[in-house]
């Protein structure tokens, strides 16, 4: 019996048919959640997952598994996998390396005919990037009972659709229970989606753990008015204070600690005319570290200023903090489990933080987690150009492979 292999060239043929599902002429994919183009690369994922053999189960918040009996199927699964739900015209890495990386895993297996002793499922998470519907990595939030379900259906989009309404449009509101479950090991392969692995040459990185985040929702409420005859000062510009926050969240992040990131990201303005002074701007700020500490005192910090510019501008406001997460330390064997895989391949590989939430975050509350990073070309993600050499790809799958099966064995 030979040992299971990726068949580069089989996995290649899927990533490539997949990226033609919502596909964007500057080469990227629009597939947001519960889309019809998210529709149709779920329909996708379902087909070739009972092409693989898979028992396809899907549950009440549409995410998608197929398990792969084990030698002694009555043992906890070891699941893997990642989404297929991009940004509105985002990359055709993000996610999808994961899913389609989790299935080659699986046809490997096939092909050398092993079974593992724990059964094996591959998960394809609903929601994770949260761009149509917030808060983000909703699917696995629910399962790992971070979210309740009647919040995760009443999740509205800009047009007033929710996501339970949406779930059922698309025929992926399933029967099974979305709940915490006995999961023996969680692993999830991804594109980085910053610089350092590029940066250092390397194709692979076995990840600690993943930052802690803050996102704000802030309303700065005005007075519309001419912008000719208004003089300056008596305006109530609530652009002008929005103007200052951006500039405040700038220098907080270069005193409030070394890993400390923030942004911007999300700007609505009103009545948002040539002529007319803005009278309401709502807009986002995102806070990230792997320091809690830090990111507390951020947010502490930009509440003052967001008080302090609404005062200058004479302005009302409003602050919600939207959603936090803690920073999120992996499971040290599941990490180790990576590290030894790539050294018995003899694969060059790091160890790093993530950066980005990603769903073995909640994963990794109800069981052992860990992630394996490929590199991202120029540290470019959530864009069309978004790209990652395809033999970096088979590395990580390679990787992933390995480490499934040790833990499997267990």
């Amino acid at each position: 019996m030979a040992d299971p292999a990726v068949d580069s060239e089989r996995f290649r043929q899927k990533f490539d048919s997949f990226s033609e599902i919502g596909a964007t002429d500057a080469g990227g994919v629009n597939r947001p959640a519960l889309s019809d183009e998210n529709k149709q690369a779920r329909d996708r994922v379902v087909e070739w997952f009972e092409d693989a053999g898979l028992d396809v189960t899907i549950d009440e918040m549409g995410n998608i598994f197929g398990r792969r009996d084990g030698e002694e199927d009555d043992l906890a699964p070891v699941l893997f996998g990642s989404h297929v739900d991009s940004q509105y015209n985002g990359g055709r890495f993000d996610g999808v390396t994961g899913v389609l990386g989790a299935l080659e895993v699986v046809e490997a297996l096939n092909e050398a005919d092993v079974t593992t002793r724990r059964p094996l499922e591959i998960v394809c998470w609903s929601n994770e990037e949260g761009v149509r519907f917030q808060p983000d990595m909703l699917g696995s939030g629910v399962f790992c009972d971070v979210f309740d379900l009647d919040y995760a259906y009443a999740r509205e989009d800009k047009d007033g659709n929710t996501f339970g309404e949406e779930l059922e449009r698309i025929s992926y509101k399933g029967d099974a229970p979305c709940e915490p479950r006995d999961i023996h090991t969680y692993f999830e392969m991804h594109v980085e989606q910053g610089p350092f692995l590029e940066q250092e040459g390397l194709p692979v990185a076995a990840v600690e753990g993943v930052f802690g985040f803050s996102w704000m929702n802030v309303t700065f409420e005005g007075q519309a008015n001419h912008a000719g005859p208004t003089p300056m000062n008596m305006r109530h510009d609530a652009m002008v204070a929005t103007s200052d926050v951006i500039q405040a969240v700038r220098r907080i992040t270069a005193t409030e600690g070394t890993d400390l990131v923030g942004t911007v990201g999300s700007v609505d303005v009103w009545p948002n005319a040539i002529n007319v002074i803005p009278e309401t701007v709502e807009f986002t700020v995102d806070f990230r570290s792997y320091d809690d500490d830090a990111v507390d005192a951020a947010v502490g910090r930009i509440q003052q200023e967001i008080e302090w510019a609404a005062e200058r501008e004479g302005l009302d406001y409003e602050f919600e903090q939207i959603m936090r997460v803690d920073a999120d330390p992996f499971h040290e064997a599941c990490i180790d489990t990576v590290v030894a895989a790539a050294e018995e391949l003899d694969h060059n590989y790091t160890r790093l933080v993530s950066g980005a939430g990603h769903d073995a975050n909640y994963l990794n509350k109800i069981c052992p987690s860990s992630m394996i990073f490929v590199p991202s070309v120029d540290g470019i993600s959530h864009r069309e150009s978004e790209f990652t050499e395809w033999e970096d790809i088979v590395v990580g799958t390679e990787i992933l492979l390995e480490a499934v099966q040790k833990r499997a064995a267990e």
